[in-house]
């Protein structure tokens, strides 16, 4: 009986070997390194209107509206209705162009 409660022991052992310790995250907000942003102002959007919108027009449309993301949304996609005062929508026509820029 004792062989059997010294094999589980170990076995617990170097289970417990092979995990890592949690380090609870600095809370809500951006990792470091990601986009950085707050309240979204759409005007300095406006210039991406009539463009069509690639990685880096995008990237910069939220950056000069100062939005923390920014995302696409085509004609009859399904999307989330909740307003979000720190979101960048980029309304696009069945062209791929964009044809608004507008916060929420």
């Amino acid at each position: 009986m004792s062989l059997k409660l010294t094999l589980a022991g170990l076995s617990l052992a170097a289970l417990l070997g092979c995990t890592t310790p949690h380090t609870p995250s600095a809370g809500p907000g951006p990792a470091p390194g990601g986009p950085s942003g707050g309240i979204c102002n759409a005007q300095g959007a406006q210039f991406a209107i009539g463009k069509a919108p690639g990685a880096s027009i995008v990237e910069q449309a939220r950056q000069r509206s100062g939005a923390y993301m920014a995302r696409v949304l085509r004609p009859n996609q399904a999307v989330t209705m909740e307003f979000n005062a720190q979101r960048l929508n980029l309304d696009v026509d069945a062209a791929g162009v964009i044809t608004r820029a507008r916060c929420g």
